[in-house]
């Protein structure tokens, strides 16, 4: 220890006894004075600091901390001479380390201190504290979004520290200066307030604290001030969208009252409205019959009048073309001048005359007449003019025979208004009979119209015209029949209730499902329901269903110009309670591959009371909405939470016409050999699995046979009829009993998507039972629009007597099995899609998270409701297994989580799937 080396030794003291008795005197060696103490100090991090003191005269110096000496090895001594003094100036210097510091028990701090000697006794200096910074700080502020002019907190507690740390504010690596902005306030707590957030206040936040030891800047909080937005007024309905008759009306208004801004909230609520309306049409004016001649005037002339009143021109029609009066001579050229005043008198004298001569003559001729009758009445003899009118008594009226096989004379038309049962014979719109033209009913020699048949006609009214239905008895060889319905009688015959379905065979599909979850699939129908794994409570089995619904037995959601684009579909049980959404495929026969929305699509649901109200329209969801739809070309896939019955219906988005897929298939019916009739049907049905299934499932039970496949047709929204004709026959062998050059679908009937399969039926007759080959075209077109041309080259002798089999291959997937259940009815494992979902749920910075997997999917049409779930990740999973049900392997969705850079996820589907 030091102590040592301030004694003196022997050796000192005998040389002091040799030592002269007296010496000169010197000047006495002052205390040593400090000229720089040790000063208090932080240890940041792990850097030791240097403690340093510097005393003159001094002839040691040695530190002392907390009480113990410090060795003297670790002082660093500096000795030096003072010009002025000439005394000896001594620096000591020495290093605290935090491990020093840390190994301090008890409530002191650490301390040193220095000890100067000198000859004339020690001093003592100041003591240092020595202490260990704080780095961290105790509450970081938080980013927020905040609504527009919310009052916002934002915390800091700065680190402990000698001395006490001050607080600023940096908005944008920017000071606060609360006197220069006073919307800002600083607390004591160094709290910062905005008083009324700003748009201008969306910026990032620092809190920093410094002292003399150290400067610390916590982690910076994004503040965002968003708008929600709000709806502008209404604008004023537009013109109605019919130039004759019904259409809609439309009005709009806009989220810019205020604009949503920074992520705020969209408006609630759609943005525009439709009402319908009816324009009348225009009715141009027709003139009445000319009225008799008037009396012969003084001019010698006469004249007649006629009004525009047959009908009166209304709704912007054209008025009559032509004169309204006309006059002539009266006297046949002969009265040229005008006559004097003398031959005025005599000419009216004339004619008074002549018209009492006339008068007389025909007193006399009623007279004799008169007495005639009587005597025709009173006697035996039967004349030869009663005996000619008798043959045209309706009582005696004898139809002609329903065989006749001569044609009908030119100048005698059947007369197709006269009421009886039915009508036997080739199918067509008789709406379109009773309102064309004569062009569709040509009534002429021509070799190529045949005798008319035996003919029963029922007609109605144009305007109660609904749908054509197929009869019971069709392929029977007598003809088919065509029924007409009103409205109002459909309308009673398919009033229908979720809860009375029917499960008929080939349309339905059950199965009892628990938590596992599972997949029902309607086979050749493009119908299926994923349930996924957790839907269903734990411990909790319901018999869930799907079902399509026959056209007779429900109504359909179309209303005014809407037309419906897929089967009806009913799953259930309705109102079972689900943990997450199950996923309804629905196949449609919208066109949509056009560059321009030409589509306004809606999602509608049937309540218990048969009504059907909308859930959602495609493009126009909220945050209330309840549903999720994903289009695709042939079908869309629902998200939804509530099971009950669906249907997707659509409506032409203007300017440009929508267009609607449909499929023509041509049959014919097995008859007897020996008949001679053979009829060709083609139907017109929707391009989807589910109504090509369900006219073969028919044309089967009658009998029928598929000739040709199926070919496509687009058919537009444009208020024009589809048009069938038959050409080409050869009449040498064959001949048609169709009236007209064609027949035509209505519009409406088409554009709807509500009739049962629509048909057309060429009634054709061969000439002997040694004909069997038949070539013909049928040709099927939209007036004005697209169309479609069946090349037929048939052997009726095959088709009818040997059934020849056609097989038809359909484009969905045949599914081999009904129903699913448990992991065998999904293609990603359980293990994989948790260790995706955990990787994916969690919101990150660079946005590689589910947002971006639902981009690179295609599912991030609205992402907002993804965010609502508690597993966004798992939702978009069971969409995609969903749509890849025909498809399912990993290799689409490894490459979508290759894209994101999720390689630890890649690694796993390398080893636990089947990529």
């Amino acid at each position: 220890m030091i102590s040592e080396s301030m004694c003196w030794t022997s050796s000192d003291y005998s040389e002091a006894e040799v030592l002269p008795d007296s010496f000169p005197s010197a000047p006495a060696e002052p205390l040593p004075e400090f000229l720089l103490e040790p000063e208090d100090a932080f240890i940041v991090k792990n850097r030791p600091v240097q403690m340093r003191c510097r005393a003159s005269p001094a002839t040691q110096i040695y530190f002392k901390c907390n009480g113990e000496w410090v060795n003297q090895n670790d002082h660093i001594t500096r000795e030096s001479l003072d010009q002025i003094t000439g005394l000896v100036v001594r620096e000591v210097d020495i290093s605290v380390s935090r491990t020093q510091v840390e190994e301090l028990f008890g409530l002191e701090d650490y301390w040193c201190q220095c000890v100067a000697w000198s000859s004339a006794g020690t001093t003592k200096s100041n003591r240092a504290y020595v202490r260990i910074a704080c780095q961290t700080f105790e509450q970081e502020p938080l980013g927020r979004e905040v609504r527009l002019e919310q009052e916002v907190l934002l915390q800091c507690r700065p680190p402990e520290g000698m001395p006490a740390a001050e607080v600023d504010w940096l908005k944008n690596e920017d000071v606060i200066d609360p006197s220069q902005d006073s919307n800002f306030l600083i607390t004591i707590d160094h709290d910062l307030i905005i008083k009324q957030a700003r748009l201008s206040d969306t910026a990032n936040y620092t809190c920093v604290a410094r002292n003399v030891v150290a400067k610390r800047r916590s982690s910076t909080a994004t503040l965002i001030v968003y708008v929600s937005g709000g709806w502008s007024s209404w604008t004023e309905w537009s013109e109605c969208n019919a130039q004759c008759g019904r259409g809609w009306q439309r009005r709009t208004r806009s989220c810019t009252n205020p604009a949503p801004l920074n992520g705020g909230a969209f408006c609630e609520g759609p943005p525009f409205q439709r009402v319908t309306c009816t324009t009348l049409c225009p009715v141009d004016g027709g003139w009445t019959e000319w009225a008799k001649w008037s009396a012969c005037g003084t001019e010698c002339t006469h004249w007649r009048s006629r009004e525009c009143q047959a009908p009166p021109p209304r709704n912007g029609g054209k008025h009559c073309s032509g004169s309204m009066m006309e006059s002539k001579n009266c006297t046949e050229g002969l009265c040229t001048r005008t006559l004097g005043p003398g031959m005025g008198v005599a000419v009216y004298a004339g004619l008074v005359v002549a018209l009492l001569l006339c008068v007389i003559l025909a007193l006399c001729v009623g007279g004799l007449a008169y007495r005639r009758r009587r005597r025709h009445l009173h006697g035996d003899i039967t004349d030869s003019s009663s005996a000619l009118t008798t043959a045209f008594h309706p009582g005696n009226y004898k139809p002609p025979r329903q065989d006749n096989p001569h044609p009908l004379h030119p100048s005698a038309p059947p007369d197709l208004t006269a009421t009886a049962g039915a009508f036997r014979g080739p199918l067509f719109s008789l709406q379109q009979a009773v309102n064309d033209s004569p062009h569709k009913i040509p009534m002429t020699t021509s070799p190529l119209l045949d005798p008319l048949p035996s003919l029963k006609i029922k007609v109605y009214n144009s305007s109660t015209l609904s749908s054509l239905e197929l009869p019971a008895d069709m392929g029977s060889g007598d003809g088919e029949i065509l029924s007409l319905k009103s409205v109002g009688t459909v309308g009673r015959e398919r009033e229908y209730h979720s809860h009375t379905l029917s499960r008929e065979p080939g349309l339905s599909t059950s199965a009892t499902m628990g938590n596992l979850g599972g997949r029902l699939t309607i086979p050749n129908t493009g119908v299926s329901l994923l349930v996924p794994p957790g839907t269903i409570p734990q411990g909790k089995f319901y018999e869930m269903y799907l079902i399509i619904n026959k056209w007779d037995k429900t109504t359909l959601p179309s209303e005014g110009s809407q037309t419906v684009l897929s089967p009806v579909v009913s799953c259930g049980p309705s109102g079972m309670l689900l943990n997450r959404p199950v996923v309804l495929t629905l196949p449609h026969c919208a066109q949509l591959d056009t560059p321009t929305p030409d589509w306004t699509l809606t999602l509608k649901t049937q309540t218990h009371q048969g009504a059907w109200e909308e859930v959602l329209t495609v493009g126009e969801e909220t945050l209330s909405s309840p549903c999720y739809l994903q289009l695709e070309e042939e079908c869309c896939h629902v998200l939804m939470e509530q099971l009950g019955t669906y249907g997707l219906v659509g409506q032409s988005c203007p300017p440009q016409p929508a267009c609607k897929r449909l499929q023509l298939a041509l049959f014919a019916p097995r008859a007897p050999c020996l008949s001679l009739d053979y009829s060709l049907r083609i139907y017109c049905i929707h391009d989807t699995p589910h109504a090509l299934k369900e006219v073969l499932d028919l044309e089967r039970s009658l009998g029928g046979v598929l000739l040709e496949d199926p070919k496509p047709l687009l058919f537009k929204d444009s208020y024009h009829n589809l048009r069938l004709s038959i050409h080409d026959i050869p009449h040498t062998h064959w001949r048609s009993k169709l009236l007209a050059k064609y027949q035509e679908i209505p519009f409406y009937h088409i554009w709807s998507g509500s009739q049962r399969p629509l048909h057309c039926t060429f009634s054709l007759e061969r000439g002997s039972l040694a004909v069997s080959q038949l070539t013909c075209k049928i040709c099927v077109r939209q007036v004005e629009g697209e169309g479609q041309i069946f090349q037929l080259h048939t052997d009726i002798q095959e088709v009818m007597c040997y059934g020849r089999h056609t097989v038809m291959l359909i484009k969905h997937k045949i599914m081999s099995s009904l129903h699913l259940l448990g992991p065998y009815a999904f293609r990603l494992p359980d293990s994989i899609r948790q260790k995706i979902c955990a990787s994916l749920d969690a919101p990150s910075a660079r946005g590689c998270d589910w947002r971006l997997l639902a981009r690179s999917l295609g599912f991030d049409r609205y992402l907002n409701y993804f965010a609502t779930k508690p597993s966004p990740t798992g939702v978009l999973l069971d969409l995609w297994e969903a749509c890849h049900q025909g498809d399912a392997d990993l290799v689409s969705l490894a490459t979508a989580l290759e894209e994101m850079g999720k390689s630890e996820v890649l690694v796993v589907m390398t080893t636990d799937g089947d990529c």
